[in-house]
């Protein structure tokens, strides 16, 4: 019999807080629950105060509900909640010694992100390809799915399964090569994940650091679109080799993708390049090129801005019927002209994170 959401919250009923006396269900410590296919996960929300002191009663929760019948899989984080807008400090973007401690993650040589202003622009088509023809170089690459409310990695990999644990660490599932991990193995794909910010951030943090990617030479982290709060978190709290810009030619892209660029610069992340995708369409039946969203508005911009340009991606059915069918143009025809146009992207970011970095423009927030 599959396990039902009652199950589970009778479960977690046993769990009683020792700082209030109440279960966290009666304390309403429970928040975001969601059970796909016998695979759970939910947030114990606790006062900022106490922070990872928690931890514990996190753990108390998680084996509770994997001792229910029908759970095949557990995935529970670790939120603290301030009360009031007012009380969450501002972000320090500013001089880098006033920034918080970015810490490692175990087992990996280089993490690097792929972002972009807004949605829209094939950034996560970008990142899979990227990390696939990464590992076409040799390296041992990782894929993490940043992107906690729109995950896309399980369909581009073709990935059904989920993640086990060994009772230490998530272990990650291994694709074309490719170590991986996404919050979309966990829920369903029409299972909307109605989480705050800090829930979101918490979640971020398990994945990077509770995941078993070692050994690694390079993490790819597919980012979530925009400047908000994930994106900080990310920024001021990994050690990012540096950050990829996806953008169309479009001028509303390219606007976009200069603020993901400055939000990088602004964090003291060096940004590796801005690369064009869907830049040119090209017939796959008479092989005219033609311009649909314009032409050379990236190189353009990074020029503009100080930054290397990386290169151009076609605008070709291929990409995107590989990509439906979770079979990555760079894994399923890697010879292919679209595929090598990955792997000329793939070979100037290994140039990159292995070259010594210069420091990123110092902007200082007023």
């Amino acid at each position: 019999m599959p396990a039902t959401t009652e199950d589970v919250l009778k479960a977690l009923s046993a769990i009683v807080d020792p700082a209030t006396g109440k279960s966290v269900v009666e304390a309403g410590m429970v928040q975001g629950l969601v059970l796909k296919g016998g695979n759970v996960g939910f947030a114990i929300e606790v006062p900022p105060e106490r922070g990872r002191a928690a931890e514990p009663l996190r753990q108390a929760c998680e084996e509770a509900v994997a001792r229910v019948p029908g759970v095949l899989s557990v995935s529970a984080v670790l939120t603290a909640h301030q009360e009031t807008r007012q009380q969450v400090p501002a972000p320090h973007v500013g001089h880098p010694q006033h920034a918080p401690q970015r810490m490692g993650i175990s087992g990996v040589e280089s993490v690097i992100a792929v972002a972009s202003g807004k949605g829209g622009v094939g950034k996560s088509t970008v990142a899979v390809n990227l990390a696939l023809a990464l590992s076409q170089l040799g390296m041992k690459v990782g894929l993490l799915d940043a992107d906690i409310y729109g995950p896309s990695v399980p369909r581009l990999l073709g990935i059904n399964e989920k993640p086990v644990s060994d009772g230490h660490k998530l272990q990650p599932i291994e694709k074309f090569g490719l170590k991986t991990m996404s919050i979309g193995f966990l829920v369903g794909e029409e299972s909307p994940l109605v989480w705050r910010g800090p829930m979101v951030q918490s979640a971020l943090t398990q994945m990077m650091n509770d995941v078993a990617w070692a050994p690694l030479d390079v993490l790819v982290l597919d980012m979530p679109p925009g400047t908000g709060d994930a994106q900080l978190t990310i920024a001021q709290r990994v050690p990012l080799k540096g950050a990829v810009i996806v953008s169309t030619p479009q001028d509303i892209a390219l606007i976009d993708a200069r603020k993901g660029l400055q939000m990088f610069r602004k964090t003291h992340v060096p940004v590796l390049g801005i690369v064009e995708n869907m830049s040119v369409f090209v017939c796959p039946h008479c092989g005219e090129a033609s311009h649909i969203f314009g032409h050379g508005g990236a190189r353009e911009t990074a020029e503009q801005l100080d930054a290397p340009f990386l290169g151009e991606i076609p605008l070709v059915p291929a990409i995107r019927e590989t990509s439906d069918a979770g079979t990555p143009i760079v894994a399923l025809a890697p010879q292919s002209t679209e595929a090598q146009a990955f792997l000329s992207l793939a070979k100037q970011v290994a140039e990159k994170i292995a070259a010594p970095q210069r420091p990123a423009p110092r902007i200082v927030i007023e």
